[in-house]
């Protein structure tokens, strides 16, 4: 009998049962004095402690305009640390943030508002020459379930953060008592190359694990620090990325609020990072560099790239000169929270370059035909058929 393409992933250790407020609440307790959050183009950063405040502290900013669980809160924002703070305190009061791509245009940020019924949307101001702001007059009277726009940087945010006095911080833990980690928390749009933007709806459950899972794989504990210049409206950055981080109390490095190859090293070597994200062309960009050798990065040792495949001459260098010897490669999509193929550290580059890895614990993985959705022998061509985190 032929063999099927089929396989899942084992292993000992079940699955994280916790909300993601919860699973920080243990980080917080765990590593208290540790660094959470640091961000390199304003020296603003946070220990544990001091994350785990100010993410109550947004929290009930969110419940006192109203805002409350079930209901959606957009982020239309670059990097930034009140990116991070909008995604664990909309976890917190059981609320689904909706993920919206700063490069989005008025048509699509309009519909993105509309299609979601985000009741509050906190955005960044401009960036790269577009008017956050503008933009969102333009559209938000043809938005009905949109009552009110935050705006980081601006007297709305503090409006925001000052508003908590009037929520008593026990409504969060009674908030708290009342989530299930099987509760939806995140809207990610795909990239609508088949017309406008799809949403996924993802639960606590699914993001959790598997920032919890790309992160053990790749050896993370409290001691490391994650360099991500990936953008977080993206999986990429606040799954794999935050997640990854504060699921295992490393801390979360932002080195720009887009990237910049010379930022991002220099982050790197400022702050003694030790795993660094991207796409292959991130990493070209940062190994083209004029003044790449004069970077110090022997801090690193791991990091992340996906997205596309890499050349073997480019991960050969990543691993050579940016002393990256453990990095790995992920495979996924946003539907499935979003990776369910990744190498392992001790991964030959062959390896690393030719394949998208192994199936991540609890993770089923087939290879369909793309016509007919029957499962193909083993060793056939067709399409990955992944199963998400359940």
């Amino acid at each position: 009998m032929t063999e099927r393409s089929y396989t899942h992933g084992t292993s000992g250790t079940p699955l994280l049962g916790d909300t993601i407020g919860a699973n920080l609440g243990r980080a917080v307790a765990a590593w208290p004095g540790r660094e959470a959050l640091v961000d390199v183009p304003s020296g603003r950063r946070w220990t544990y402690a001091e994350f785990g405040a100010a993410v109550d502290e947004v929290a009930r900013g969110l419940l006192a305009y109203g805002v409350g669980t079930g209901d959606r809160v957009g982020i239309w924002a670059v990097n930034c640390p009140e990116w991070v703070l909008v995604q664990y305190a909309t976890a917190r009061i059981g609320v689904i943030m909706v993920n919206i791509n700063p490069a989005y245009r008025a048509h699509e940020l309009e519909y993105v508002l509309k299609q979601s019924g985000i009741a509050l949307l906190v955005s960044s101001l401009a960036h790269k020459g577009t008017d956050y702001r503008a933009l969102v007059d333009r559209v938000g009277g043809s938005c009905p379930d949109l009552r009110r726009t935050v705006y980081i940087g601006d007297p709305s945010w503090d409006a925001l953060t000052a508003a908590a006095s009037a929520v008593p911080p026990e409504r969060l833990d009674e908030i708290a008592a009342g989530l299930s980690c099987d509760d939806p928390v995140n809207i990610q749009y795909t990239s609508g190359t088949t017309g406008f933007p799809k949403g996924a709806t993802l639960s606590h459950h699914n993001i959790l694990n598997n920032g919890y899972w790309v992160g053990r794989t790749v050896g993370y504990t409290e001691q490391d620090r994650v360099c991500l210049p990936v953008p977080f409206y993206h999986c990429f950055g606040m799954v794999m990325g935050n997640l990854g981080a504060t699921s295992h109390g490393a801390c979360i490095v932002i080195p720009a609020p887009s990237f910049e190859p010379e930022a991002t090293l220099d982050a790197v070597q400022r702050e003694r990072c030790t795993s660094l994200y991207g796409v292959p062309t991130m990493f070209i960009a940062e190994l083209g560099l004029p003044g790449f050798g004069s970077y110090d990065l022997t801090s690193l040792r791991t990091g992340i790239m996906a997205g596309s495949p890499c050349p073997v001459e480019v991960m050969k260098r990543v691993v050579a000169e940016m002393h990256m010897e453990e990095v790995s490669i992920c495979y996924g999509m946003t539907e499935t929270s979003p990776v369910s193929l990744q190498t392992r550290m001790d991964d030959d580059l062959e390896h690393r370059t030719g394949t998208v890895g192994r199936v991540l614990p609890h993770i089923e993985v087939k290879v369909v035909d793309p016509a007919t959705g029957v499962t193909q022998p083993r060793g056939s061509a067709g399409s990955c058929a992944p199963a998400a985190t359940a």
